[in-house]
């Protein structure tokens, strides 16, 4: 989805101008149409993904439409070539502003469903490729002013997530831990909460077809999904001076999902059930 030019944007053009932002999982999705918008309002960005060529391609597409980015390839369950990625990123465009840690993996599977393999795969990337990505930048995020932001998922139980709910909620302890700890640095350290998002890889994963669609849409009290730009705002907003005294903030942007607990996406759960049952009997 095409982000809006500076000059529609609720926020003034050159908000991070002379800035340099790390977002890892910036290739597509939410996190492209964060690394967009950071670029549209003046910041440099480093898209880091595994896939080099399409690192590369959204971060031509930027440079295309007047913006600074680089695109470079590491997998962020390797810390070694997470410190390589940032190597090349510091060596083009300097030391981080700004680190974005939004890599994630998901499927959607009952606990009895995932294999141990599966599961380790998804918190390897989930959490401990959220850690990867902050220690592999903190030598070369700025202090003070510096900004660490994740991108978290649910903050309650959800059926069919169970290694996601368990790996997110690691990112959020430790998002509020960094943030005690950096402090006294001047680095602040937020995450948001999308709720079902368009356009993107994961919810085309969980929302397969219009029935799916509409049956997540009903679990929003806003009764719509959002688009990336509305998570690319949120995180315009956190990692500026207008929230300067904002940290360890969990951020649900998420139409009003969150306040309904998992009591919708459980009622999504018996109904999946049911209709599997009916098949078998059928």
């Amino acid at each position: 989805m095409t982000q809006p030019h500076p000059a529609s944007s609720t926020f003034r053009p050159d908000l991070l101008a002379g800035k340099h932002a790390l977002i890892t999982g910036g290739g597509s999705g939410i996190n492209l149409g964060i690394a967009q918008s950071f670029a549209a309002h003046g910041c440099a960005v480093t898209i880091l993904g595994r896939n080099l060529e399409k690192a590369q391609n959204a971060a031509a597409g930027i440079s295309a439409d007047g913006g600074r980015a680089l695109g470079v390839s590491a997998d962020v369950r390797d810390f070694a070539a997470m410190q390589a990625a940032v190597a090349q990123a510091v060596e083009v465009h300097g030391d981080f502003d700004i680190v974005l840690a939004g890599a994630a993996g998901n499927f959607p599977a009952p606990v009895d469903g995932i294999s141990p393999n599966g599961f380790k795969t998804v918190v390897e990337i989930d959490l401990i490729g959220t850690y990867h990505t902050i220690k592999a930048a903190a030598p070369h995020l700025k202090t003070p002013g510096g900004n660490v932001l994740s991108i978290s998922a649910y903050g309650v139980p959800v059926p069919m997530q169970a290694h996601v709910v368990a790996a997110k909620a690691g990112v959020d302890a430790l998002t509020q831990t960094l943030a005690i700890e950096w402090g006294l640095r001047g680095v602040r350290v937020n995450a948001i909460i999308p709720g079902p998002i368009d356009g993107t890889e994961g919810m085309a994963r969980l929302a397969p077809d219009e029935k799916t669609r509409g049956q997540f849409t009903r679990t929003v009290p806003l009764g719509r999904f959002g688009v990336p730009q509305d998570i690319a705002n949120a995180a315009l907003f956190l990692v500026s001076d207008a929230a300067s005294y904002v940290t360890g903030v969990i951020l649900p942007v998420d139409g009003g999902q969150n306040m309904l607990g998992g009591a919708p996406q459980y009622q999504m759960y018996l109904g999946m059930q049911a209709a599997e049952q009916a098949k078998q009997k059928s």
